[in-house]
């Protein structure tokens, strides 16, 4: 049974801030279908199209006849504990600084057998069942982890895990726009799951706006003056709290309908573009460094950046056109801070919600995603450590057709679907 993780004592300031050591990132392009799959949660290996054979490690060609036809296929992850070890001594400085650390080797129901990071409730008495899934570790890259089939109730606190993971539990979290209710449903859940601090951003503190005094009185949420057009106010956030947070959900965005003809002037498209694109630039340079630099300090480290995006910025919804356009400037942009994070293991998450239930969807028709489902996926996406993900049916429907064939999706939409 994994002890629950008790809140460390504050940081003494005199002691040097620990720098980040990656674990060992190499991968070949092949095996980064593995990472692929994991960075939105998920177990895949690679499946023969001619003899069905599963495989591991990835390869070029079928280990059993050749054939280079092999497709990435989502796996049960069940299998048997064959041995374990645990390593008490590394050259590498990652591990190094980590030890003792937990090994195993698995073999699948599927086939293969695979080595595996262990999670320290399944018991060192092989062989015995245990479920592999895949995570991704602070390089980013997709790693396989054994768990236990029936785990307890804090085994996510279990320290390797944490390793993989950005759990919101005793860290200081920073929401970039708390008067919306998607804003304030992530306070919520945030506070939920145990955050120990939440600043919520308030651009206009001198409106009343609805939900704020209620969030306001949450015992860990301190309301914070933000505006993300306003460089100064940004820059001035950063100065006060940046070196305190461990994550940062830029949840801020202007939203408005109309495509390119339906609005005269640029207004509408410039104000999207100033919060959703500039707004987020303007944030992740001022927050950003500090970020960085705080990425292994202590077990309550600096250790995510959350972008909320939209599905929209797979593919232009027309009737939605300039917020799409901004959307997919956004995503561009965290595409470039996620490259830039990395080596200091700051997981950049991407939310890619569907139309969600508020006043600027309320034309189009349901399935939309209430406020709750989108905090919770966000807090979700933080537990599991994963990169991407799409809540909400309408993006999960989009997401398929996009893969299919982006170019169907993209006429699908101009004559009139959703």
């Amino acid at each position: 049974m994994t002890m629950p993780l008790m809140k460390p004592p504050r940081k003494n300031p005199v002691l040097r801030t620990r720098q980040m050591n990656l674990p060992p990132w190499a991968r070949g392009r092949v095996a980064l279908g593995m990472t692929a799959a994991a960075a939105e949660g998920r177990f895949e290996l690679q499946v023969c199209a001619d003899c069905a054979a599963v495989q591991y490690p990835p390869r070029e060609a079928c280990h059993r006849c050749l054939s280079p036809r092999l497709k990435w296929r989502e796996q049960g992850g069940e299998g048997t504990l064959l041995a374990e070890t645990t390593l008490h001594h590394s050259n590498d400085l990652f591990f190094r600084e980590r030890l003792p650390w937990r090994l195993a080797l698995v073999h699948l129901d599927a086939g293969p057998t695979v080595i595996v990071h262990l999670h320290d409730e399944v018991p060192s008495a092989p062989p015995q069942r245990v479920r592999v899934g895949a995570r991704l570790d602070r390089a980013g890259q997709a790693v396989l982890i054994g768990f236990p089939l029936q785990g307890s109730e804090h085994m996510t606190d279990d320290r390797m895990l944490r390793e993989m993971t950005c759990d919101p539990k005793f860290r200081k979290v920073l929401v970039t726009d708390g008067k919306t209710a998607v804003g304030q449903a992530i306070v919520e859940a945030l506070v939920k799951a145990g955050a120990d601090i939440v600043w919520v951003g308030h651009a206009e503190p001198w409106k009343k706006l609805p939900g704020i005094a209620a969030i306001a009185a949450l015992k860990a949420v301190t309301l914070v003056p933000l505006d993300l057009s306003n460089e100064r106010s940004v820059t001035e956030l950063a100065g006060e709290i940046g070196g305190k947070v461990d994550i940062v959900i830029n949840n801020a965005e202007v939203h408005r309908s109309f495509g390119i003809q339906g609005r005269r002037g640029t207004d509408a498209a410039r104000s999207e573009m100033e919060i959703n694109y500039f707004g987020a630039l303007r944030l992740a340079q001022s927050f950003g460094p500090a970020l960085r630099g705080r990425a292994a300090d202590g077990a309550l480290n600096a250790t995510a950046w959350v972008n909320l995006l939209s599905i929209f910025a797979l593919s232009n919804f027309p009737t939605h056109g300039t917020y799409s356009a901004s959307k997919a400037a956004a995503l561009s942009l965290a595409q470039c801070l996620r490259a830039e994070m990395r080596p200091a293991g700051i997981r950049v998450i991407n939310v890619f919600p569907g139309p969600i239930d508020d006043e600027w969807n309320q034309n189009l028709p349901p399935p939309k995603l209430a406020p709750q489902g989108l905090a919770s996926a966000i807090v979700r996406a933080l537990k599991d450590g994963v990169e991407d993900v799409y809540p909400g049916d309408v993006a999960q429907e989009w997401l398929e057709r996009w893969r299919e064939s982006p170019k169907v999706l993209e006429r699908e939409l101009a004559a009139g679907g959703q």
